[in-house]
């Protein structure tokens, strides 16, 4: 889907937006849910992925500097004096401290890091409660008839997921849920995110107006807009 750390903020042009947003129209000239997509950066902080990454790290650099450094070190008395380590127990101590520090900054500038180290169900959890948190932030829930819907795209966590008000999870199952990530996730691996938005809203759209089609006096109750959050 996407390969690097990109912010949502840039992941479009304005042209770009224009065309996403006029697609949110177009869903509601036919439909009186009210359906608004988000784009995020990243959905979890990952902390532990990160201690894990400055620890890994530690071992490593640790493991360098013994098969390089380690030695025996020459006392002053040839006579008397013992064999000292080159590295010794507070030197091999600062290095895993030091290095392990370094790593958790490292993994924290470059999230890509620690992505490996992170379980595919915390991502799923994480982004599944910033979808439930947009959707009361954005107050999706309190359209009138409780057809509001939130299309919400992670970028970090390469994931979909769609949170509907009660009137609309009635309707639907996952498999319907899932069909509409699957359009947008298509389009964001094929490098065309834009499309894949495009495509996805309009087949919510589909999906929405036979059970909810648009009545005589709708009201847009929530702005058609593209939400990108860094």
């Amino acid at each position: 889907m996407v390969t690097i750390m990109k912010k949502a903020t840039k992941l479009f042009t304005e042209d770009e937006i224009r065309t996403i947003e006029a697609a949110i129209g177009e869903v509601e000239k036919k439909t009186s849910a009210e359906v608004v997509p988000v784009v995020a950066t990243v959905s979890g902080r990952y902390d532990r992925a990160e201690d894990m990454f400055g620890f890994l790290l530690s071992l490593l650099v640790l493991g360098v500097a013994w098969v390089w450094l380690q030695g025996i070190a020459p006392t002053g008395d040839a006579w008397g004096g013992s064999p000292m380590l080159r590295l010794n127990l507070p030197v091999v101590l600062v290095i895993l401290v030091v290095a392990c520090f370094l790593g958790m900054a490292l993994a924290s500038h470059v999230p890509v890091l620690r992505l490996p180290l992170i379980a595919k169900r915390e991502m799923q959890e994480e982004v599944e409660s910033r979808a439930r948190e947009m959707f009361q932030r954005l107050k999706i829930r309190k359209t009138e008839n409780a057809t509001g819907i939130l299309i919400y795209v992670s970028l970090y966590e390469h994931m979909v997921h769609v949170v509907g008000d009660d009137t609309i999870n009635a309707k639907f199952s996952r498999e319907d849920w899932q069909a509409l990530c699957d359009t947008i996730i298509r389009g964001f691996k094929d490098g065309r995110p834009e499309e894949g938005m495009r495509r996805g809203l309009l087949q919510c759209g589909d999906l929405l107006a036979p059970h909810f089609p648009i009545q005589p006096g709708d009201a847009n109750e929530l702005v058609d807009t593209l939400h990108l959050i860094d």
